[in-house]
């Protein structure tokens, strides 16, 4: 006991159990300075309790620090969880993408959409009408003059 009897110094888990919290709800307060607190020789930490302290306004200030302290469990559960289930995720990916065969880029961009099949199989047309040749055109394997483009 110190010099004033409405503050006692307390162990971490002598303070949480006559806080009602747990020992980790008394070692953030530590840390977060909102609490008295000094080492030990021993080095263990001891906090600083003022018994006078209206049990209302003590059990008001603790839920909110057991609240903030179940939502970090949560949030940190929450977390480990996610980060499993990407782990998983990036290993059903890897194992997809091998059985996928490698697709080889084209070497050079064709200049010219593909033919479909049926314009493929028809032969190409001259421009201009067609004339049957005459026989000396035939024996001398030539086409007609409008065929050639050659004018008069």
């Amino acid at each position: 006991m110190s010099e004033d009897d409405s503050v006692e110094r307390l162990s971490v888990t002598e303070a949480a159990e006559r806080l009602g919290v747990t020992r980790d709800a008394i070692h953030k307060r530590i840390r977060m300075g909102s609490i008295e607190h000094e080492q030990g020789a021993d080095g263990r930490f001891y906090v600083y309790v003022d018994t006078s302290t209206t049990a209302a306004h003590t059990s008001t200030d603790l839920s909110i620090d057991d609240r903030t302290d179940l939502l970090i469990a949560e949030m940190q559960d929450r977390i480990r969880s996610l980060e499993e289930a990407n782990r998983e995720n990036r290993r059903i990916i890897a194992a997809l993408t091998q059985r996928i065969p490698a697709i080889e880029a084209p070497t050079e961009a064709p200049s010219e959409p593909p033919e479909s099949p049926s314009e493929s199989r028809e032969p190409p047309e001259s421009p201009g009408p067609r004339h049957p040749p005459t026989d000396t055109q035939a024996r001398a394997g030539r086409r007609p003059q409008s065929d050639r483009g050659g004018g008069a």
